[in-house]
């Protein structure tokens, strides 16, 4: 009896000092804006946030399709550093920007949640269509950047893009996390949403995300990149990756899931509840590679990759130059 009411007792204080997790001020833009612009080295967004800016362009033509790319989980801009330019050669320009909370972007470390992100999304395309107005515009999200994409193109207000590619988007919410992990997670986020954890050197070595290990070396030197993460900002992440698994059904641009057998981080059932949840449409398409890892872009054999891209930009109904077959079919063979 001493126990359980020195367990309610405690449940009671934990409850009374939860908080809301953090997410970014909504900013008021300065004096004399005029609205959103390309900049030398940023996107100028609709409140006047600057969101540093990677572009690589083919230096001899125009460019007949325009990527705008973005990056998953921690990572920057530089995730798209060996894919833009294998594009540029090509007549594929690339737009890589850091969004907000990560990078060099404004809230370095939190989270500026869903509505923010996508709407910053929606802004980049519309920017990218004003400076290329003959060129195929396309939106690449990889990881968390997929779950951006997702929340953004299957909602009321899709962003303005003629195509959509999702290099193994971020599924993994809350009805996949399990009631152990959302209930943790819930728990650290309301109480400790502030404190910045690493992630377990085991779990790191037993579940990378790449084969490619110099790359692997590099963004973990990489300045920019983030080591530590809030639990807040976790928990938005997860709340994001469930809208994202709920809306995928609800994409009506030509769309190209791409996802690797070898995928540590978001793991096979979640990507395949959320496959199936969001059934078969006209212009969803989907590759799986089975030697492929988490990030795509920069995997050894990230190449196949980069050339099923680009046919798919070329055309959203041509069979990939890899052969890759549908990703759920292969998910069910391994059940």
């Amino acid at each position: 009896m001493r126990g359980t009411l020195a367990l309610a007792v405690t449940l009671t204080l934990t409850l009374a000092a939860c908080a809301s997790p953090a997410i970014q001020p909504v900013l008021t833009p300065p004096t004399g804006f005029t609205g959103p612009a390309v900049e030398a080295s940023t996107l100028r967004m609709d409140d006047g946030a600057q969101l540093p800016l990677a572009r690589w362009a083919s230096r001899d033509q125009e460019p007949w399709a325009v990527i705008v790319a973005l990056h998953g989980m921690n990572d920057t801009r530089a995730s798209f550093r060996l894919a833009g330019p294998y594009w540029a050669e090509r007549g594929i320009e690339t737009w890589a920007v850091d969004q907000r909370g990560f990078g060099q972007a404004p809230g370095r470390g939190v989270w500026a949640g869903e509505a923010r992100m996508t709407e910053d999304l929606r802004t980049a395309v519309a920017l990218a269509r004003a400076s290329h107005p003959n060129a195929i515009i396309a939106v690449a999200g990889e990881s968390m950047g997929g779950s951006v994409s997702i929340a953004a193109f299957g909602s009321d207000l899709p962003p303005a893009a003629d195509r959509l590619i999702l290099l193994a988007p971020g599924v993994w919410g809350w009805t996949a996390q399990g009631p152990v992990n959302s209930t943790g997670l819930w728990v650290a986020a309301h109480t400790m949403g502030p404190y910045a954890v690493d992630a377990p050197e085991w779990a790191i070595r037993a579940h990378p995300a790449s084969d490619n290990r110099i790359e692997l070396f590099r963004n973990g030197r990489d300045p920019n990149s983030i080591i530590s993460t809030r639990f807040d900002t976790l928990y938005g992440l997860v709340d994001l990756m469930e809208s994202a698994s709920r809306r995928l059904g609800d994409i009506r641009a030509p769309t190209l899931l791409l996802y690797g057998g070898t995928d540590n981080v978001i793991q096979k059932p979640a990507m395949r509840a959320a496959l199936r949840r969001a059934g078969n449409r006209p212009g969803f398409r989907t590759g799986y590679y089975p030697a492929g890892w988490h990030i795509l872009n920069r995997d050894l054999q990230a190449e196949t990759m980069y050339r099923d891209v680009e046919a798919f930009l070329r055309d959203a109904r041509a069979p990939l130059p890899s052969g890759a077959g549908p990703v759920l079919t292969a998910l069910e063979a391994r059940e």
